[in-house]
């Protein structure tokens, strides 16, 4: 099936093509026609699959001509993260350019200064927001909700998980009762599931069978190195293996910042996401990364989950994480789209219990090398 027969418009079909994507992914297909139809549509699928182009897409096309007030947005798209809210306002933003009157798009969220999101508001079309500071801004009136058409809810398992219910319950109240809604998220849980019978009218469901991570494709090698080798190790690695982009993961703030350092004193251009680090830096560093201006990317695994890097070829456990769950989020950035990446993974003498530990829960043997050179101090 090809994004022709989705029903969507010339200048989308147009843009598609430009971003190199020609085959849509199962969530697009189940969700894409119906959403274009007008339907509520609850939709189940993981992060990595295709969804928030899912939902995008339909929306711009339905919502072309459609005047909107100064500051009476059209569609509310609610998230339950910074991270998330920039991301998708990235999605729509090159796709709203194709259209022929194009629809404007900004993100809101906690975490960064609000007098320039509030002067943001001018003329916004489609809001991506995080549901603290969307109210946030509804109640200094430099947003208003009444002429809502669509309302997205994108990771509402995160979101209820998050403790967002009584937030969403202030907002839904603020809305039209005439719109269109949709939900999306990686579980069908009770939570969500009471949440879509409240929301939603008569809905169509489109769901993605969540498969076991699919870590095949990704080649798989551990070293064991002492633990004050590891950055010579990394920089020889990455020396080796010609690597033009590599994800690193640490498990502390503290040693993001130090590899990163030693990364830059050598002359490669890396770049730190953590908590710690400012909404602006943390965008500024993920877009430098994802437009090959980076060779590297330090991060805790705050970048482990629902950020995609297309094309990733490399990612490296520095450190190992707590859990086996964590350390599939982790190798899962690469491999990802059918296309084949490396996860490669340090073990220092203190960490092999663990190692053996993630590898037994997940029933796997990652191919573990014992590298003289550098296990000796």
């Amino acid at each position: 099936m090809s994004f022709e027969s989705l029903g969507l418009s010339n200048q989308l079909l147009f843009a598609l093509r430009e971003n190199q994507f020609s085959h849509p992914t199962p969530i697009q297909k189940l969700a894409m026609p119906d959403i274009l139809a007008g339907k509520d549509v609850l939709g189940i699928a993981k992060t990595g699959s295709g969804k928030t182009m899912a939902y995008a897409l339909p929306l711009l096309q339905r919502l072309e001509g459609i005047e909107s007030e100064n500051r009476h947005i059209t569609a509310l798209i609610l998230v339950p993260t910074r991270e998330l809210a920039a991301q998708v306002s990235e999605v729509f933003i090159p796709y709203s350019k194709a259209l022929t009157k194009p629809l404007i798009t900004t993100a809101v969220y906690g975490g960064a200064s609000i007098n320039p999101q509030m002067r943001k508001m001018n003329n916004v079309d489609i809001l991506v927001a995080t549901p603290g500071r969307l109210l946030e801004l509804i109640e200094a009136n430099a947003v208003h909700l009444k002429n809502v058409k669509a309302l997205v809810l994108d990771e509402a398992d995160k979101m209820l998980t998050k403790g967002f219910k009584k937030e969403l319950d202030q907002i839904l109240k603020l809305l039209p009762n005439k719109r269109q809604n949709l939900l999306f998220s990686a579980t069908l849980s009770e939570d969500v599931d009471e949440l879509q019978r409240v929301l939603l009218n008569d809905p169509v469901t489109a769901s993605v069978e969540e498969k076991e991570e699919d870590i095949s494709l990704i080649k798989q090698i551990g070293y064991r190195v002492i633990e004050n080798k590891k950055g010579a190790l990394l920089r020889h690695l990455m020396k080796e293996k010609e690597m033009t982009q590599v994800l690193i993961f640490c498990s502390s703030t503290y040693q993001v910042d130090h590899v990163n350092d030693k990364l830059k004193k050598n002359g490669i251009a890396s770049k730190a996401i953590h908590s710690k680090k400012s909404q602006g830096a943390r965008n500024s560093a993920l877009s430098e990364f994802k437009s090959g201006e980076l060779t590297a990317l330090v991060s805790t695994d705050l970048l482990a989950r629902g950020i995609d890097i297309e094309f990733l070829p490399f990612v490296v456990n520095y450190e190992l994480p707590r859990s086996p769950k964590d350390f599939v989020h982790r190798i899962g950035r690469t491999g990802r789209a059918e296309n084949p990446g490396e996860a490669i993974t340090f073990i220092s003498s203190e960490e092999s219990h663990h190692w053996r530990v993630i590898q037994k829960k997940m029933k796997i043997k990652v191919w573990t090398e014992d590298l003289p050179e550098w296990n000796s101090k």
